[in-house]
């Protein structure tokens, strides 16, 4: 029998490309017809790994008749995130940034052949904003039915919190393999138990603590000595955080050791900002666990503290091994691009499930 055609999927905001790799590691037959981003950087990236330059450009000047000639089946999106954090202004759909999402959601409710799924990425926060009315909006009138998420790596068995919104949504008449959580904003993956293994499956609101016995140590996401050797601990030496940061910020810093089972979200400003921005890591021989509370400065300097590298970073991302940077993209564009990008070990499920037939 022939094989039936791939979907055929959009993809927007398409970053450095973990959308795609989500949707490669989902196992979904599926072709990006196209992506978008108007980040020239990030478009360098992606394009030095996909060998596909996405289209580069102002979404917003997009007109309807633009979408429709790709006939695509599903739209990925990850729209900018700025608008809904909780350190932002919280302008949600008056802030600039939020503009071309709602434009191009409002361009389906004019096309001849709006996509039939939608999945939609951003931080928690979204879903208390008027953007996010807007889109549940849109998708009812269109009659789509809509799952929402709030999921986190740490539920997949990835030491690593950084916790996400996803919407998922499938236009009548398709459906979901469980259409009895229509609607409804879940914080556990468990009806997604088709795709995943059993160390994700996990009650509704899990501690950290909780899930900490489930989660792979930090060792197995660090870049190994055998990948370079003595070459390799020379690099690394770069990313030792040096004594007058330990001394001005040593209280406000998030250590982690090789053993851990947690370490926090990195941002984009990691490796240029000490405080709130990611874990450090201890890598002293022979050193010991040592509470927060006990932590002195003196004590801080001998735990060998190190930024993660981007490569590491991208671990905790679940980017695959092959994904790499051009050489000429900068150490901070990559700590700022990683940090602007997703998770493939939350998304690749979530995909596989939204693409599923009931």
């Amino acid at each position: 029998m022939e094989a039936p055609a791939p979907w055929r999927v959009l993809e927007f905001y398409s970053g450095i490309g973990g959308m795609r790799y989500s949707l490669m590691a989902s196992g979904v037959r599926a072709e990006v017809v196209e992506a978008f981003d108007i980040n020239d950087v990030a478009n360098d990236v992606y394009e030095h790994n996909f060998g596909h330059r996405p289209c580069q450009g102002n979404i917003q000047t997009l007109t309807a008749s633009d979408l429709d000639k790709y006939k695509a089946h599903a739209w990925l999106l990850s729209p900018p995130c700025q608008p809904y954090t909780r350190q932002g202004l919280q302008k949600h759909s008056a802030d600039a940034r939020a503009f071309s999402f709602i434009k191009i959601l409002n361009l389906m409710q004019d096309m001849s052949y709006p996509p039939q799924m939608l999945f939609v990425e951003n931080v928690v926060g979204f879903e208390v904003s008027d953007t996010h009315d807007q889109l549940l909006e849109v998708l009812s009138s269109l009659n789509f039915n809509t799952q929402e998420f709030i999921l986190s790596p740490l539920q997949f068995g990835v030491p690593y919190s950084r916790p996400r919104y996803f919407c998922l949504a499938k236009r009548e008449p398709m459906r979901f393999r469980n259409a009895s959580v229509n609607n409804k904003l879940l914080q556990t993956p468990m009806c997604l138990s088709m795709t995943l293994n059993s160390t994700s499956q996990g009650s509704d609101h899990q501690t950290e603590e909780e899930l900490e016995p489930v989660c792979k140590p930090i060792k197995d996401f660090l870049v190994k000595e055998a990948d370079g050797g003595t070459r390799n601990e020379s690099v690394l030496q770069a990313y030792m955080v040096p004594v007058n940061l330990i001394e001005r910020w040593g209280n406000a810093m998030d250590i982690v050791y090789p053993e851990s089972k947690r370490c926090c979200c990195f941002t984009k400003s990691y490796y240029r900002y000490v405080k709130g921005t990611g874990s450090l890591l201890a890598t002293s021989e022979n050193i010991k666990w040592v509470p927060e509370e006990k932590l002195q400065v003196s004590s801080l300097k001998e735990l060998g503290l190190r930024y993660f590298t981007p490569r590491e970073v991208a671990n905790f991302h679940s980017f695959p091994s092959s994904f790499y940077f051009p050489d000429h993209i900068s150490l901070k564009q990559q700590y700022a691009m990683l940090g602007n990008s997703l998770s493939i070990a939350v998304v690749g499920p979530l995909l596989c499930y939204l693409f599923a037939e009931a």
